[in-house]
């Protein structure tokens, strides 16, 4: 294997030893030494890797939210490739950021734990506004598409749509972590949450693809 893909992959296994223990016991207990036991080498091959804690913690961070984004364009590429409209797509790809499963509430508390300590410190606040801009940049881009191909009024403003749904996202993110087992109505919580997301959508994206409606689809 060429030693930088080595490199890539060692930095990759010990981000990911941070993620879990930031998941289980909090952002404290992610010390360098806690990490090389969680990833199974010596503390002096961390700091081989990481020259210290903060630059450790931070490529943990960028690390876990690039693997959300990247699930997520694979969800946008499958969804394209079976030409589904943009509404569907956006309504499968956005409850991938939702705590739905172990995996996705480990990275909720890992991401909500790194957005508190953004708050006193500069570097993790301006890689969390990067990844929020990324992610409504997305957004807006799937509501431009809409425009064009008939999904979407050519009045609306993309920005203004991609924060409010972006906010909505957020918002039941933080409703399905706090009570994943309650009802809403008489719905579980989790069905009600994608139910609210489909009804938003429905009203954004109101219109049907002429793309897809001119080949008889």
């Amino acid at each position: 294997m060429p030693r930088t893909a080595d490199h890539d992959l060692r930095r990759a296994q010990i981000a990911a030893a941070v993620q879990r223990i930031i998941a289980h016991a909090g952002f404290d207990a992610a010390t360098m030494a806690a990490v090389a036991r969680e990833a199974g080498i010596s503390v002096g091959l961390v700091q081989h890797y990481f020259t210290s804690k903060d630059e450790l913690l931070r490529y943990a961070y960028e690390r876990m939210t690039a693997d959300q984004l990247a699930r997520v364009g694979r969800l946008i590429a499958a969804g394209e490739a079976d030409r589904q409209p943009i509404r569907a797509i956006l309504l499968r790809c956005m409850p991938e950021l939702w705590p739905l499963d172990d995996a996705r509430r480990g990275e909720y508390r890992v991401g909500r734990v790194f957005l508190a300590r953004s708050l006193d410190n500069p570097t993790i606040a301006d890689l969390a506004r990067r990844t929020a801009a990324v992610v409504r940049a997305q957004i807006a881009r799937a509501v431009e598409n809409g425009k064009e191909c008939g999904e979407v009024e050519p009045d609306t403003d993309a920005e203004l749509a991609a924060t409010e749904l972006a906010a909505l996202t957020e918002g039941l993110a933080d409703d399905l972590y706090r009570e994943p087992g309650r009802a809403a109505g008489e719905r579980p919580v989790g069905d009600a949450a994608a139910a609210i997301l489909q009804a938003r959508l429905a009203v954004l994206f109101p219109g049907e693809c002429r793309h897809y409606s001119s080949t008889g689809r």
